[in-house]
């Protein structure tokens, strides 16, 4: 079920790619807002502190659900930074670099304050720290509140944004990861 999701959340990723791709410049910067633009400079690096937790499961989690949970998680994101990518690109507007390994120097503590369900420096600390079942017990929990914030943001961009690409995107993210999230409580449960 999870690799159905994950595979139909990457084609709708691709398709919206596909459709931009054949846009002319004017066509692309037109019908959009600041919402959108929020959005997808909200959601690259919270997709990428997504990845770095996802690629520590590869080599720290116990659980093999939990591994593949996480490289779900990775399939999925990595072509949604880059559609986004290519949006903020085509509204020329500035786009965030270098993923969380580079964003050490940056306070997470304002970051969690405008991109809810961040994790902080320390959470990722011990997170890279733990292995077996206290890494599953970890990541679980972890994501799962990392989860809940992206499908804040990604109900705000339904709410408030203007292009139409980008809340599909958002609505996509939001089915997904709620579908995730009842997976990861059902393996905490277990």
């Amino acid at each position: 079920m999870r690799k159905t999701l994950t595979a139909a959340v990457l084609a709708a990723a691709l398709l919206t790619l596909a459709a931009c791709g054949g846009e002319d410049d004017s066509d692309t910067t037109a019908g959009h807002n600041d919402a959108d633009v929020t959005f997808a400079q909200q959601m690259i690096p919270h997709h990428e502190q997504a990845i770095d937790m996802a690629e520590a499961a590869e080599t720290r989690a116990e659980s093999q659900e939990v591994k593949d949970l996480a490289a779900d998680i990775e399939a999925a994101q990595g072509p949604e930074i880059e559609t986004m990518t290519g949006w903020l690109e085509s509204w020329g507007e500035d786009v965030p670099d270098g993923g969380m390994s580079d964003m050490s120097d940056m306070d997470h503590g304002d970051m969690s304050d405008d991109m809810s369900g961040m994790m902080s420096e320390e959470d990722m600390t011990a997170l890279e720290n733990a292995t077996g079942a206290e890494f599953d017990q970890m990541f679980l929990t972890m994501m799962i509140e990392h989860h809940e914030g992206a499908i804040e943001m990604a109900k705000t961009e339904q709410a408030d944004g203007e292009s139409a690409d980008a809340k599909a995107l958002a609505e996509d993210i939001e089915t997904a990861q709620t579908e995730e999230i009842q997976t990861m409580q059902e393996l905490l449960k277990s």
